[in-house]
């Protein structure tokens, strides 16, 4: 009987893990991101589905770890005076959106008919967001550290510690809960607040010794059970105190965000935070009881989209009340529409209290999740409805009639260092760039830089580069700087052009068209680097130059068979690490004016343009 116990486990545990595997990278295949994949896996495993599981719940409150450890990650990349800065955020913004969502939300539930305490509870749960769907969107986004992300996440901090006044108004809500009297009020408040401080106390001078002890017992198990230890414990204080278990865990993280085993502990925790928040999501969309859906789908069709369109227009109007952009105001709106998982805590307690019945709770338990399903889905609608973000010409000048001797274009870290030699020579030199920030932030250094995209034919007109005795192109995309030299080649053919090239493949492109010199962005900078570890390494200055130059000799040989032969030829003037001897090539006779071209090559990048995938072009 054990070994069949023990097989049954193990058969839900390959469950869970093929369900993640097979459905995340369909959906994200699809475009539909992670998130959704799970969410749709869970329902396929769960006891509504093929029933592999059938107790959701159990394994909810075991996944929701996974939000406890997601919040500590977060706790660690905001340092308290970087959270002191977004106090205003946090309990400005933050209140203001979670009073107007709520009371909106009332409104539907009193509009439906129902009683102010009902609707109360059903409002205020769906206004808690999940932290999780939204902070798995912005880190997948790469919008956690923008400013609009940091508002985003300065009012989900503020929705994680409006849990604790909720759950109070949901006993004082309750059949006779105003009965509870006013010390036993302040005593639930003064636990919490007790708690806050003691850990704040702890963390603050108990922490980083004990860290410290453990480092120096140089066991990196012991270490990773200490981590694990902070997080669940933190969890479990704020947890018995009546504050939620994420609030804990990331006042632990930024607790530790200024200790020297940060890196260490978010090291440690990353494998166990990614594991546990993709099984939160797969026991999110197990508990999505597909009967009460089906037997009250129209009600909880009415009020998911209702609940999720006025709390889309609180935030919305919340956002531009404070001065926040259409752009920005729209995506919070979608971003931060659904329920969350918190909602899950308010509704039992509301239940247990006698607020609302079981089957009230299964209901709204079900819209909650199914408008954590349809945020994915809404947020790929709004990529495709709404334009992409237009740059506000103000106060910067667009390329009309230039006359300078030399056009730069693309004035980011690399066009600026090559212009450097022509300003202090004295050559007249105009500058056109697409990036409107850059611009700006160049003028504040002293450069004019006019408005233009170099890839249009017009613009380098306007530019003056008929009139210019050079280009420089100096942007970062490898197809842009291709297409711009083809135009200028093709337009003008006797102009001499110089560019920039991103790896091998674009040098070649760019040779091809016909470009009088390209340079690959590292290659020189990577061979004096390369130059200054031999001679750290004692190698005198002679021998130093005497290797560079060989290098210089077998990349120009590889690059002058590759033209002939295509990117995979040349492999034998590679030295590799693997112990077999390359013998050194004889430089062949150059072609005349080619001269310049000999001092190119590339390295090897860890990205590549999306129209080069092949590998051999980013060997150097």
């Amino acid at each position: 009987m054990a070994a069949e116990a023990s097989g049954s486990d193990l058969i839900q545990v390959v469950a869970l893990l093929a369900a993640g595997v097979v459905a995340v990278p369909i959906f994200k295949r699809m475009g539909l991101g992670s998130i959704l994949g799970y969410l749709a896996a869970g329902v396929v495993i769960g006891p509504f589905g093929i029933g592999i599981f059938s107790e959701s719940e159990a394994i909810l409150h075991v996944a929701e770890l996974g939000v406890v450890m997601f919040l500590f990650i977060i706790g660690l990349e905001m340092q308290p005076s970087r959270l002191w800065g977004l106090r205003r955020e946090i309990f400005g913004l933050g209140a203001l959106q979670v009073g107007v969502c709520a009371l909106l939300l009332t409104g539907v539930g009193l509009a439906g008919g129902f009683p102010i305490a009902q609707s109360f509870v059903a409002g205020a749960g769906f206004v808690l967001t999940s932290t999780a769907i939204v902070m798995q969107l912005l880190e997948e986004r790469g919008e956690m550290a923008s400013p609009k992300g940091q508002r985003i996440v300065s009012i989900l901090l503020l929705e994680d510690l409006a849990i604790v006044p909720l759950l109070a108004l949901v006993a004082f809500l309750a059949p006779g809960g105003a009965e509870m009297t006013l010390q036993q009020r302040l005593t639930e408040v003064g636990i919490g607040l007790g708690a806050i401080v003691g850990l704040v106390v702890a963390g603050r001078y108990l922490l980083n010794p004990f860290f410290r002890i453990l480092a120096d017992a140089k066991a990196r198990e012991v270490m990773t059970a200490a981590a694990l230890l902070v997080v669940l414990g933190s969890a479990l204080v704020m947890q018995l105190s009546g504050l939620s278990m994420a609030m804990g865990a990331f006042l632990a993280g930024v607790l530790l965000s200024e200790s020297t085993f940060r890196h260490q502990l978010e090291a440690d925790i990353e494998p166990f935070r990614g594991i546990l928040l993709g099984l939160f999501f797969l026991a999110v969309g197990m508990s999505l009881d597909l009967h009460v859906v089906v037997d009250n789908w129209r009600l909880i069709a009415i009020y998911v989209v209702a609940y999720m369109v006025m709390k889309a227009l609180g935030i919305y109007l919340v956002a531009r009340m404070l001065k926040s952009g259409h752009r920005e105001a729209l995506e919070r709106a979608v971003f931060m529409a659904q329920g969350g998982e918190f909602a899950f805590v308010l509704y039992s307690a509301a239940a247990a209290v006698g607020i609302i019945d079981s089957r009230a709770n299964a209901t709204l338990t079900a819209i909650i999740i199914i408008s954590m399903v349809l945020t994915p889905l809404a947020i790929i609608v709004l990529k495709y409805l709404t334009p992409r973000d237009e740059q506000s010409l103000e106060g910067v000048d667009v390329a009309e009639g230039l006359t300078g001797s030399v056009l730069v274009i693309g004035f980011g870290r690399f066009g600026q260092i090559a212009s450097q030699p022509l300003l202090l020579r004295g050559i007249d030199v105009s500058i056109i760039d697409n990036d409107v920030e850059m611009i700006q932030a160049a003028a504040d250094f002293g450069f004019k830089v006019y408005y233009g995209d170099g890839t249009r034919l017009d613009i380098l007109r306007a530019a003056g580069a008929g009139r210019a005795r050079a280009v420089l192109i100096c942007v970062d995309k490898a197809d842009a700087a291709v297409r711009i030299a083809e135009l200028i080649k093709a337009e003008f053919p006797l102009l001499t052009v110089l560019a920039r090239a991103y790896d091998r493949g674009t040098a070649l492109s760019l040779i091809r068209v016909g470009v009088d010199f390209q340079l690959r962005e590292t290659f020189e900078s990577a061979l004096v680097f390369g130059g200054s570890a031999l001679e750290a390494l004692g190698v005198e200055p002679e021998d130093v130059a005497d290797v560079i130059e060989d290098v210089r000799r077998r990349d120009n040989d590889r690059f002058e068979t590759q033209l002939a032969e295509g990117i995979r030829a040349g492999r034998r003037f590679l030295r590799g690490n693997i112990g077999t001897p390359i013998p050194t090539p004889l430089a062949p006779p150059r072609r005349p004016g080619q001269a310049l071209n000999e001092e190119t090559a590339g390295v090897l990048n860890k990205s590549e343009p999306a129209d080069q995938g092949n590998a051999d072009d980013r060997i150097g």
